[in-house]
């Protein structure tokens, strides 16, 4: 571990390792497996690359996200470490010239799909260099893809079974932010994982103020919560369709607001520009899908807006998360209609599932109306959904605040008088 601390010290610059970061790293180190559930901004990144850069060899990083695997490989570059990403971007002559380093052991670190990986051509390469004894480890980000259960589920990442068949000497870790108890069983089922240890940080994103209102006039309630709270912040506002996108970003553009919308129907020239200016940019609103949003590291998102009720908990945690990566306080507004819980319950028993799964969906769909119907502690609510037990109320969300309501834009009550936001708010002018 002198070795490790260095690393931790001397290139990534952090006196000390946090929560079970240095556990992780100790065992992974050691040559043994693991799956680690730690928070969206809890330094998952470390616990492989510290291990990868200890170890001989070189280290296979599992992820599906381009931008995740830009934005780590250009760090790592900057910090004189040997990375290289290999994905759709590239052009033909530069995936074989990284694949030739690869080969000739150049590199200590290399992001790639788990498409690519499944190739024969690029197994047959990692064939060789495992006789040689040139694989540190697997790395599998985002590893609730493999599941299922999960709630971002991807059919190639359950082919990953086969890294235990053809590995089994190279250590394993599987990694995610989000996973209840049936998602990580398969998790450690397929991966082979059951011979290594499971480590679990505290789900608790303290910084972060949940709060929850009856979505009645959108446009009132989010002026409220803008002006209110987030003036002059980066921040990220959740729509379910593509339609609701286009038109939150319209009018939010035709007040004065940096706003820009991002969805899957847009071209991907559109999309990385506009990502690209979030992602610069002190004060820009991202309004999206869930499209956008996975693998982007941007510390001062200081907001972010459900205009429609997330498809889980387990998304609604992750996506949330998106704010406060710098530890600063951050605002996780959310506006729903039991109608939206109505549509969802339709949508499922629409569904052809075996009796399983759909006791099993069921059972989550239950979970978020009751997250967004309990008149308990909202932080408590959601960290009992994860198996994480908390002391007492926590002081800062709707529930546990008299005062949400003026800056969120919901209900509040003066002298025993229950109002709503638009009963006394008067209209603002929109002009920054």
């Amino acid at each position: 571990m002198s070795s490790a601390h260095k690393v931790l010290s001397k290139i990534f610059g952090h006196a000390a390792f946090k929560g079970q970061q240095e556990g992780i790293v100790r065992h992974l180190i050691a040559g043994q497996h693991a799956l680690v559930l730690m928070p969206t901004g809890g330094g998952k990144s470390l616990c492989y690359q510290i291990p990868a850069l200890v170890r001989p060899g070189t280290a296979l990083v599992v992820s599906p996200l381009i931008a995740l695997m830009q934005d780590q490989v250009n760090a790592l570059q900057m910090c004189g470490i040997a990375a290289a990403y290999l994905n759709s971007t590239l052009s033909p002559e530069a995936v074989h010239y990284i694949t030739r380093q690869l080969l000739t052991e150049q590199l200590k670190i290399v992001y790639l799909a788990p498409e690519r990986l499944l190739r024969p051509q690029f197994l047959a390469h990692l064939d060789d260099l495992y006789r040689r004894q040139s694989l540190s480890l697997f790395a599998i980000d985002e590893a609730h893809c493999i599941s299922q259960w999960g709630h971002d589920f991807r059919p190639e990442y359950r082919q990953l079974q086969l890294l235990e068949q053809r590995y089994p000497q190279v250590p394993r870790v599987a990694l995610t932010a989000t996973a209840d108890a049936h998602t990580r069983e398969d998790i450690v089922t397929l991966l082979g994982l059951s011979a290594g240890r499971t480590f679990v940080d505290s789900f608790d994103r303290p910084n972060i103020s949940y709060a929850l209102n009856r979505r009645y006039h959108w446009q009132r309630q989010l002026e409220t919560f803008l002006y209110r709270r987030h003036a002059h912040h980066c921040g990220i506002i959740y729509c379910r369709t593509r339609r609701l996108v286009e038109d939150v970003a319209h009018w939010l553009q035709e007040g004065g607001w940096g706003a820009l919308p991002y969805h899957a129907g847009m071209s991907a020239e559109r999309r990385e520009s506009h990502q690209a200016r979030f992602l610069n940019s002190p004060d820009v609103i991202m309004v999206a899908t869930i499209a956008f949003g996975m693998g982007i590291d941007k510390p001062d998102v200081r907001f972010v807006v459900h205009l429609d009720c997330p498809r889980s908990l387990e998304g609604y945690y992750q996506e949330t998360g998106r704010a406060g990566r710098d530890g600063k306080p951050a605002d996780a507004l959310m506006l729903w209609h039991p109608d939206q819980a109505l549509l969802m319950r339709n949508q499922l028993w629409q569904q052809e599932l075996n009796t399983e799964r759909q006791a099993i969906e069921e059972r989550r769909l239950m979970a978020l109306i009751n997250y967004c119907e309990t008149a308990q502690c909202r932080r408590q609510t959601l960290l009992s959904y994860f198996g994480e037990d908390s002391a007492g109320h926590c002081g800062h969300c709707d529930n546990c605040t008299e005062n949400y309501g003026q800056w969120s834009g919901g209900e509040r009550r003066f002298n025993g008088v229950t109002f709503a936001a638009d009963q006394f708010t008067p209209r603002m002018s929109r002009t920054r």
